[in-house]
């Protein structure tokens, strides 16, 4: 696996599916990254807008996941990169905060699909390698709605670093409720 740190072009394997991950969240990066290259696919990290925008530039791959917010910027940026480097470059485009919104901006800019996180690398993969306007299949176990809302708040508690008043007013929700509901376990998937 080649690094954030390594922009230099690469040389293709022949038969190897090239795939740059995008995406700052270093663990989840790397899990990702060990699981797509089990795959058969080449992978190369990147793991902010600048170090992203360079590995298209330095050798365009066949396929990109993107995450849509990086620390530096919007991954729109990237996939406009990746569009222009390569025009058949297949994107698909990762984010913790789904919105029609930010799905239709994705989709214009080029990506060929938009998942929620947590996605694993089976749904990844599907989506990569769906080809025209086929569906992937839905998955065979989704996370239950309690599972979902209950990821969404967790999520927007750390983003607010614990501080369950700010929490609560982005989530406009009661505070004692979100308390109630931070002192549960979390649902079941």
């Amino acid at each position: 696996m080649i690094t954030q740190t390594d922009t230099s072009p690469t040389v293709k394997t022949e038969g190897m599916r090239t795939l740059l991950i995008v995406d700052d969240d270093a663990p989840l990066l790397n899990r990702l990254a060990r699981a797509m290259e089990r795959r058969g696919f080449e992978v190369r990290t990147a793991d902010s807008v600048s170090a992203g925008i360079r590995a298209a530039e330095g050798a365009a791959p066949d396929y990109a996941v993107v995450d849509l917010r990086l620390g530096d910027g919007n991954g729109l940026d990237v996939v406009a990169a990746l569009r222009a480097a390569r025009a058949d470059t297949r994107i698909v485009m990762l984010t913790g905060y789904g919105a029609i919104a930010t799905a239709v901006a994705a989709v214009k800019a080029g990506a060929v699909d938009y998942l929620p996180k947590p996605a694993d690398a089976d749904a990844i993969e599907a989506a990569l390698l769906a080809r025209d306007s086929a569906l992937p299949p839905p998955p065979e176990l989704p996370m239950s709605a309690e599972r979902v809302r209950w990821e969404h708040i967790q999520r927007v508690f750390e983003q607010c670093d614990r501080n369950v008043s700010e929490t609560a007013r982005r989530l406009r929700m009661h505070r004692r409720t979100l308390q109630r509901i931070l002192a549960k376990h979390a649902p079941r998937a």
